[in-house]
């Protein structure tokens, strides 16, 4: 009994016309491309995530940012960690070319503003990064239900094409082309509705990770100016910048 409908379903896709076929086709192949970049996108995130945890504790836990900073540099899915990257190498380059400047009021101001533009930029380019697909799943999301609507339209036109031709509008007449067409529709959403629920999904989840990466910078932030104020008062540099000077 339950091989009754899909038979059915078999029947009518391939009794369709040559443009209702092309447009399942279609369909068919959006649809694999879209849970293609469902999975990837997951474990992309998935794996983000748990390195972003495993980064952030060993950062808190450290005292020494050359460590934190050949540390991340083992964790390639982390976010954080390449946020972190940016900023200290910006930080070794401030140091290296306005060394003598930090002690000033001016020179920390310019050394930190510097920074905050270097770690916006990692940012950016870390949600770039994860971004990098997902706006093909609104396109599909978008267009999948048009294009088999289109595929409907094309199949009733068909119907009522044959209507003329046999000059007889009864059910038998008219139901099997129709329902033929509908087929292009069902596919259309069917493709439709997971794009749309795992865009969704992904871009709440993109929000929730930028506003991670914002606070993460913000701490980092927070840590090197310690470091600069210690650094100015006392003229001799906090155990993290005497150390990362003499490496």
């Amino acid at each position: 009994m339950s091989a009754g409908p899909t038979a059915s379903i078999w029947t009518m896709i391939f009794g369709a016309g040559p443009m209702v076929k092309f447009v399942l086709a279609t369909l068919v192949i959006l649809s694999l491309m879209c849970w293609t970049v469902i999975l990837a996108k997951i474990r992309r995130f998935r794996r983000a995530r748990a390195e972003n945890e495993e980064f952030e504790s060993f950062f808190w836990s450290s005292s020494r940012l050359s460590e934190i900073y050949r540390h991340a540099q083992n964790m390639p899915d982390s976010p954080k960690a390449a946020v972190f990257i940016a900023g200290h190498e910006e930080l070794q380059r401030l140091h290296k070319s306005t060394k003598a400047q930090k002690n000033t009021e001016t020179g920390m101001r310019v050394w930190l503003e510097t920074m905050e533009r270097s770690l916006q930029k990692g940012i950016k380019d870390e949600t770039a990064d994860l971004e990098k697909t997902i706006p093909f799943l609104a396109t599909t999301g978008n267009s999948a239900p048009f294009i088999g609507l289109f595929g409907t339209v094309w199949g009733i036109m068909g119907s009522f094409n044959s209507i003329g031709l046999k000059g007889s509008a009864s059910l038998a007449t008219v139901a099997p082309g129709i329902s033929e067409a509908l087929v292009a529709t069902a596919a259309g959403l069917a493709a439709a509705i997971p794009a749309v629920i795992a865009y969704n999904s992904f871009m709440s989840s993109m929000e929730k990770m930028e506003t991670e990466l914002n606070g993460f910078a913000g701490d980092l932030l927070n840590t090197v100016e310690r470091q600069l104020l210690y650094s100015r008062e006392s003229g001799t540099g906090t155990r993290r910048t005497k150390r990362e000077e003499e490496q």
